[in-house]
């Protein structure tokens, strides 16, 4: 069940979950939340600048305080000071609508200390920079741990409003590397750095940005090139599967949420049936995809489906969904399995109350998601489950 502290505020309440799982500390939550209750009862896009107000001041404080760590000597300690503030700045970020007066600094400031939290703690995280039309897309690589010579790597990629960061703290790259398996967080054109930095914006043919990536990391010396999977989180629930399908390279694949046919769940959401991701929803999506109108996105949004492509995929493919996920319907995840129809293991999970994780990726409860993926990649690319 999804920890619902603002009332009747799912996009609100997602944030805080999200923020949860990915490291915060409960007092400074309620520090940050406690003085939006007001707020948060008029809406989702209504009061997200007190929203950031507050989450950046919290992360101005840890700043400070990871600073005094450093003083001392005592990086470690400073490096999870500024991992949360990085968090919680990203968080406060990532409510915001396109060109709100502070979101650029916040977001200078998120990766400034997460890239410190990173240093000082030693962290099993390093950034690279892929070249792509011209500019380059980031990444953030988490490597295998106890493989002698080349490794299986997975490509992790976003949803429509998560980053490479958010990825990191999902804890998906840390579970594949003790079994065995490294991995590459990406920021994908229209998301993350990406979007913000590069101004690249969406691109329904995942391939096109896909296929560089795999080449870069099949060029490396520790990765094994006949043993690269791909997953993506939400939206990446598109993404990905359409990468395996034009992408044979790619030797398994995993969606955690099944995105199956994008461009409908947009018509449903014009009619108000299930819920939206983020604030200033249709102003989020016309930027991700650089629109210049509703139609215009409409139009650039057309090919977020997966029907009549999926035969194309001919490695293992696990598609996961929560049961109560809504955002996307469950019965997407039984279309994308049903398509895969030349894939020689192919596998569903649902995910039910009796373990959680049946909101949308498993908000409630990313524990079971990250679990069941990690050990199917870690069985099907050659790593360990124990």
């Amino acid at each position: 069940m999804l920890f619902e502290y603002f009332d009747k505020n799912y996009v609100w309440n997602l944030s805080l979950a999200i923020a949860m799982a990915s490291g915060a500390e409960i007092g400074e939550l309620m520090d940050m939340c406690a003085p939006l209750k007001a707020a948060a009862a008029n809406g989702t896009d209504a009061g997200t600048a007190e929203f950031m107000t507050e989450w950046v001041k919290v992360a101005d404080k840890l700043a400070e305080l990871a600073r005094e760590d450093e003083a001392l000597g005592r990086h470690f300690s400073a490096s999870k000071k500024w991992q949360r503030s990085a968090l919680y700045l990203l968080t406060a970020e990532r409510m915001q609508g396109h060109g709100h007066p502070g979101r650029e600094a916040t977001y200078t400031k998120a990766l400034t200390a997460f890239d410190q939290g990173m240093k000082l703690g030693r962290e099993n995280c390093q950034r690279f920079e892929i070249p792509y039309k011209g500019t380059f897309i980031p990444a953030l690589y988490t490597q295998a741990q106890g493989v002698d010579g080349p490794a299986p790597c997975v490509v992790y990629v976003n949803g429509l409003d998560s980053c490479k960061e958010l990825l990191y703290w999902s804890w998906l790259p840390g579970a594949l590397a003790r079994r065995g398996v490294s991995t590459l967080c990406v920021d994908q054109p229209g998301t993350g750095e990406t979007i913000r930095r590069n101004g690249l914006f969406a691109d329904p043919h995942s391939e096109n940005w896909a296929t560089p990536v795999y080449e870069w990391l099949a060029a490396r010396t520790d990765i094994d090139p006949r043993r690269i999977g791909i997953t993506g989180i939400s939206l990446g629930g598109h993404y990905a599967p359409r990468a395996v399908a034009f992408e044979p390279r790619f030797a398994a694949g995993a969606v955690w949420g099944a995105n199956h046919n994008w461009a409908e769940v947009q018509q449903k959401r014009l009619r108000r049936e299930g819920e939206n991701p983020v604030p200033h929803y249709w102003a989020h999506v016309m930027w991700v995809f650089g629109a210049s109108d509703m139609d215009d996105f409409f139009a650039k949004a057309a090919d977020m489906n997966l029907n009549g492509i999926l035969d194309r995929v001919k490695v293992p493919f696990l598609v996961t969904h929560g049961i109560k996920d809504r955002q996307i319907g469950v019965e997407y995840s039984y279309q994308t399995y049903d398509q895969l129809v030349n894939s020689p293991k192919r596998e569903l999970k649902v995910f039910t109350d009796r373990e959680g994780g049946v909101e949308h990726v498993g908000a409630d409860n990313m524990s079971f998601g990250r679990d069941y993926i990690a050990d199917w990649f870690a069985e099907v690319l050659g790593g360990k489950t124990s």
